[in-house]
């Protein structure tokens, strides 16, 4: 037990240096970290703890996925692939496509182009097995009445499958979003089936997260209707110079999904600003293929609903690259370029709950939580001194340490320290403490057995050993619990009381026994002090 390598010793002072100086840049004031940044090279910038909302202040926003926008969707959806599945089997039907509030719905009078229009239309309405083996919902139901008439309606457990969806894509979408406007650290998360909160400490102006949010950002290429064409297929679109509306076709040539990159620029024709993109191989062969066929039309370009732009088509395009003019300015351009990049949230997002936490809020929490860490250690630091007295300064020393250990995880892992994190690090110190005092009473009765001075020590550490580790993989077991199953400040409370667990082993058992290995080789004593 006394023989302690020394390769380990400078490994645990090192770990404790290196520790300290993650920790300190976080301890500095904005101005001193101002300028440590500055006298430092970019690649050595040193990172610092990440306050969360209740801390440093920020914008909150709790967002609900509209279910009337995915009807519509689904609806729309439908109305297109029954179109296609009719040109395909070149059926004829009467009257048109009826657009129903929950479906669509054709008249084919011909009962055996029903018969073999039926078996495609099931492929769309029930389309089986997923790629995972599972069964999903049926997003559709197919009926026909017998007389012509076949009806494909929205069902519920397909709208409920696809909010659910939209959610988890609606998550990334907004993330890259936030992302690349150079907001730091937002919180995004899932909250039950439809909805969505967003947490961005810092940002205290909620409008600018809004206009990230709130904003579909759904691009379409449609061509602009001819006179003559059926009402059906024509749809009434503003535009966003508030020109009046335009009649363009329902269906989409190329959709906005099929862009790689956006970029705001200057249009070498106008000098204004223009968002210049590209498009991957399917979309630009779409767009060549478009544009070589419809050479004289004008195509209108859909933002959201409207039409931003309507150019006529007067060569075809085949590098898969093009140009979005408009009243931009460079800020403008620069946003609709970021949205678009980001891509198109799937769904309509109505906001629910919207809430800006103030700085001096913040601030008061972090001075209460400063209070109650003070008070709590001093408390412990005192009892360990009085109770153990030499020894106690060495779990003091440790108990040290393993606070440090706490915030140098922190900054590593990127994780963010809210409120309920500080209350899971004092908890922890009340922890890490135990394992010491396991190790001290154990010492205490083996010295009291009438064991020697080496044999209570070599006792106490080996024997509360296995105590200490099955305790505190009980309660590090929670802490995944709470971190995978909860969300906001439990996953922060779960954070902090995980690494504090970790770090309790190494500063209460490894370091501990360090220190009184050395306290023995060279104080040499005749009795324990405790």
């Amino acid at each position: 037990m006394l023989r302690f390598a020394r390769w380990k010793i400078i490994s645990i002072i090192l770990m404790t240096a290196l520790a300290v100086l993650i920790v300190i840049p976080s301890l500095l004031s904005p101005g001193a970290r101002s300028a440590l940044d500055a006298a430092l090279p970019s690649w050595a910038t040193p990172r610092t703890i990440v306050l969360g909302l209740d801390l440093q202040g920020g914008s909150h926003i709790l967002l609900e996925v509209d279910n009337a926008s995915v009807v519509k969707t689904m609806v729309d959806n439908a109305r297109d692939d029954v179109r296609r599945t009719l040109r395909d089997e070149k059926v004829q039907i009467t009257g048109g496509i009826g657009v129903l509030p929950r479906g669509v719905q054709v008249r084919v009078p011909d009962a055996a182009e029903r018969a073999r229009l039926m078996p495609k239309l099931r492929q769309l309405a029930y389309p089986g097995i997923s790629a995972l083996g599972q069964s999903g919902a049926a997003p559709y139901d197919l009926s026909d009445n017998g007389s012509g008439t076949i009806q494909m309606t929205v069902t519920d457990a397909g709208v409920t499958d696809r909010v659910r969806r939209a959610v988890d894509q609606s998550i990334e979408v907004l993330r890259r979003r936030i992302d690349e406007s150079g907001t730091k650290e937002p919180s995004i998360q899932r909250e039950g089936n439809d909805r969505i909160v967003i947490e961005v400490p810092g940002l205290q102006d909620p409008a600018q997260l809004l206009a990230l949010v709130g904003t579909t950002a759904k691009l379409e290429f449609r061509l602009v209707a001819q006179p003559g064409e059926a009402p059906a297929d024509v749809e009434l679109l503003d535009q966003t110079d508030e020109q009046g509306k335009i009649p363009v076709e329902k269906r989409i040539m190329v959709q906005g999904e099929d862009l790689t990159d956006a970029q705001p620029g200057i249009s070498s024709q106008t000098q204004q600003p223009v968002i210049n993109f590209k498009f991957n191989i399917r979309g630009g062969q779409k767009f060549g293929q478009v544009t070589s066929e419809n050479i004289g039309r004008p195509f209108a370009i859909v933002l959201d609903g409207k039409v931003i732009s309507a150019p006529t088509i007067r060569g075809a395009i085949t590098g898969g690259s093009g140009e979005i003019s408009g009243n931009y300015t460079l800020e403008t351009a620069n946003k609709l370029a970021v949205l678009l990049r980001a891509g198109a949230l799937p769904a309509k997002l109505t906001v629910v709950e919207q809430r800006t936490v103030g700085p001096g809020l913040g601030q008061d929490s972090i001075n209460a939580g400063k209070l109650a860490a003070y008070v709590g250690a001093a408390l412990v630091f005192a009892y360990m001194l009085v109770t153990y007295g030499t020894f106690g300064i060495f779990a003091n020393i440790a108990l040290a340490v393993h606070i440090s250990f706490i915030f140098a995880g922190l900054v590593l892992l990127g994780a963010t320290l809210t409120l309920p994190g500080i209350a899971g690090i004092v908890l922890t110190i009340g922890m890490a403490v135990d394992s010491n005092v396991l190790i001290y009473e154990r010492i205490r009765e083996e010295s009291h057995s009438g064991r020697s001075i080496i044999q209570s020590l070599d006792a106490g550490f080996t024997r509360a050993f296995a105590t200490i580790v099955d305790s505190n993989v009980t309660m590090f077991v929670a802490a995944a619990i709470l971190y995978f199953l909860g969300a906001g400040p439990v996953r922060g409370f779960a954070v902090s009381l995980g690494l504090g667990i970790l770090t309790s082993i190494v500063t209460a058992v490894t370091m501990t026994r360090m220190m009184i290995a050395l306290w023995y080789r060279y104080q040499r004593p005749t009795r324990l002090p405790i």
